[in-house]
């Protein structure tokens, strides 16, 4: 009894351990080195792209495809070495795919909205971006989102399709940025001076451009106040510094030569009549 029962197993051993023991090893072996592969693959990648100077954006998405795709061929190379029927599975995968793809929708048109922006680029990283209701720094552009990063620090994620679907503002697009500013003046205030004031005060601002050239023009007779429309020119990058600095220049010179600032009020004029 003893030696049928080894007998058997023994066995069972050769017939099934010892073979599955192979399969499992070699298939365990098939998918350590297949990721291993295929993670020194997209590392390559990545230093080509980056040698040839594309856009950190693009490394990115391409090298996240890249990689899901290997792992796929990976995945199924070490089933196909545990005797799984690749041929029925990828049809099962096929099917189940499209299920999962009627259910996630949304997720696929993220999908396809993040290769339409890497595909046209309507930014890149770095970018101060305003989309979607939201403004930060384009910090990531992934597979179903964007990732922006505010001036005070937050984190903002973003669905790609609710970026490409609206309207997307790019403030650091261009080199140079014109800086719009209403200034106004009362009616009893020297208009000309006003107008020497700022322009001096400008011109005396290295960061302002002198090409395009600053503009103090009067943009309308208001009911309370002369309005001047001050339009100075700077690079992006000193936008709101420059910004800043001269709304409190202006503001002190004008106190300064006695230069009103009118703010809304309402006067009111009593008239005496004589007594019959």
């Amino acid at each position: 009894m003893i030696e049928m029962n080894q007998e058997s197993m023994g066995q069972f051993v050769d017939l099934y351990a010892i073979p599955w023991g192979i399969k499992l090893v070699t298939a365990l072996v098939i998918f350590i080195i297949g990721r291993w592969i295929a993670k020194s693959v997209v590392s390559m990648m990545r230093r080509l792209m980056g040698r040839s100077k594309m856009d950190d954006i693009l490394i990115n998405f391409l090298g996240s495809i890249t990689y899901a795709v290997l792992m796929v061929a990976v995945v199924i190379a070490a089933l196909d070495q545990l005797g799984v029927n690749t041929t029925s599975l990828l049809a099962i995968m096929g099917a189940a795919g499209l299920a999962v793809g009627l259910a996630l929708k949304d997720s696929l048109s993220n999908f396809a909205a993040g290769v339409m922006i890497i595909i046209f680029r309507p930014f890149k990283m770095g970018d101060f971006v305003e989309v979607a209701g939201v403004s930060g720094v384009v910090e990531e552009v992934r597979i179903f989102s964007t990732q922006l990063k505010t001036g005070d620090n937050r984190e903002i994620i973003v669905p790609n399709s609710n970026i490409y679907g609206g309207t997307i503002v790019n403030v650091s697009a261009r080199p140079t940025r014109r800086i719009d500013m209403v200034f106004g003046i009362g009616y009893d205030d020297d208009m000309r001076k006003a107008r020497d004031i700022m322009e001096k005060i400008m011109a005396a601002d290295e960061r302002i451009l002198a090409e395009p050239a600053a503009a103090v023009s009067v943009a309308e007779l208001a009911d309370s106040s002369v309005n001047f429309n001050v339009r100075p020119w700077v690079k992006s990058g000193d936008y709101w510094a420059v910004r800043s600095d001269l709304l409190e220049q202006i503001k002190i010179a004008f106190d300064e030569n006695g230069i009103s600032i009118p703010y809304p009020q309402t006067d009111i004029h009593v008239v005496e009549q004589s007594a019959a």
